[in-house]
């Protein structure tokens, strides 16, 4: 198979690392891809949101499947548009249509999705722009701590919690006065749920669906989750409470459902779903959906995911992914993002990332970086995934923090506490 990978981040390439182990494999493009794509495949120097310059470079080079990493393709609708082409429309498209996507692209839709299908998840209300003052009377009648959700993509800030209900209006007018511009045009507020998060991944084909390995991330720049929300700043698989019974309850209660409920809705849904969940007293709520994995989750799912993910792709391909298997990792990975100074705010490029030899069990992903004179420098906020096999949490964690010691470029940042919250002291 030839394979045209979407993306430059650490999540495209944990998929390029996967993709790249599998016997069906003929070629891996990445496009725009990263230094660390860059020696596992060819990284092709393209815009991915143009869709007829990544239709052309596939008829041109006779690329049979499209993995899109990041959102914002999915939700402009690139897979309609290789079906909508004579050329293009035996390529298969891993992500759902736009109509699919609208799952991220609108938290309004999503909620009114799960209250339509029974899906457990909190409270909520959604206002447009011309109903601020009916918004900041529900809000009044509200609970603190005070939840608002921009219905649009907002690169990641579109989601306001506050304590106080006088910055929580401030930050409800502002959203609803367009900082995100068509963003946040429409706003939904939402009771806020005290529990547990973590993430859990599936791979369908509309009508059949295989759970992939769950994970755990941590948003927060500072330690014992304090500061600003990032993309990230590490992860864990598995996650402890996660037990067969949780899983049993998420597939039961939110998994199913969400599957029965999109075909029922005549929704076309073929790629990854991304359900953002929260444990509330051991009993699952959706905080959100993605229409594709998350980072730095796949960093820690790849290595995992013991099967061919190529397998898994034909089997949508072929509408045969019932027939497919899934096999897991037993053993417990981690991995802790190494970020430029001054991320999530102004931060410098361009420095110099060099890597001694690692252990075996270690892997590097390659989040914010190219290459620039023949040498690996930063590109972005978050730079490299150290990520490490253990034979429990403890061990990975122990695995990636003393790899991180062979990472070196100027100014770089990493938390020290990741999945402490999770983990026994040994």
């Amino acid at each position: 198979m030839k394979i045209l990978l979407l993306g430059s981040g650490g999540r495209e390439h944990a998929l390029a690392w996967k993709i790249s182990k599998s016997s069906q494999l003929e070629k891996l493009y990445v496009a725009p891809g990263n230094a660390g794509t860059s020696e596992i495949a060819e990284n092709i120097a393209m815009d991915i949101n143009n869709f007829e310059a990544v239709g052309n470079f596939c008829v041109q080079k006779q690329v049979n499947v499209v993995v899109v990493g990041p959102e914002q393709p999915l939700v402009n609708g690139i897979h309609d548009f290789f079906e909508s082409s004579p050329k293009l429309s035996k390529v298969t498209v891993i992500g759902p249509k736009k109509e699919g996507a609208i799952i991220e692209g609108s938290k309004d839709f999503s909620k009114s999705f799960m209250k339509r299908h029974r899906i457990p998840t909190a409270k909520s209300k959604s206002f447009k722009n011309h109903q601020i003052q009916e918004a900041l009377v529900y809000l009044e009648q509200k609970d603190s701590p005070y939840v608002l959700k921009a219905d649009g993509l907002a690169s990641g800030k579109g989601v306001v919690i506050e304590n106080d209900l006088q910055k929580a209006k401030k930050a409800l007018k502002r959203l609803l006065s367009g900082q995100f511009g068509a963003a946040s045009e429409t706003v939904v507020i939402e009771d806020f749920l005290d529990g547990v998060e973590l993430s859990v991944f599936i791979i369908t084909d509309g009508k059949n669906y295989k759970i992939l390995p769950e994970a755990k991330d941590y948003k927060r720049i500072g330690e014992n989750n304090t500061g600003l929300n990032t993309g990230g700043m590490g992860a864990i698989s598995p996650v402890p409470f996660a037990n067969r019974e949780f899983i049993d309850k998420v597939e039961n209660q939110v998994i199913i459902p969400t599957v029965k409920g999109l075909k029922k809705e005549g929704i076309e849904y073929s790629g990854f779903i991304f359900f953002g969940l929260i444990s509330v007293k051991g009993d699952p709520y959706v905080i959100e959906y993605n229409c594709r994995l998350g980072d730095p989750e796949t960093e820690v799912i790849m290595p995992r995911l013991k099967s061919d993910i190529l397998e898994l792709f034909d089997g949508i391909a072929t509408n045969t992914l019932s027939e497919r298997d899934v096999e897991i990792d037993l053993r417990s990975v981690s991995t802790v993002m190494m970020v430029s100074g001054g991320y999530p705010e102004k931060y410098e490029k361009g420095k110099e990332v060099t890597i001694d030899k690692l252990d075996p069990k270690t892997l590097v992903f390659h989040a914010g970086t190219n290459i620039k004179n023949n040498k690996t420098v930063t590109s972005g906020g978050r730079v490299i995934a150290v990520t490490s096999y253990g034979k429990n949490l403890e061990t990975a964690l122990k695995g990636s923090y003393s790899s991180i010691e062979k990472v070196q470029f100027e100014n770089n940042y990493y938390r020290k506490d990741i999945g402490k919250d999770v983990t026994t002291k040994s």
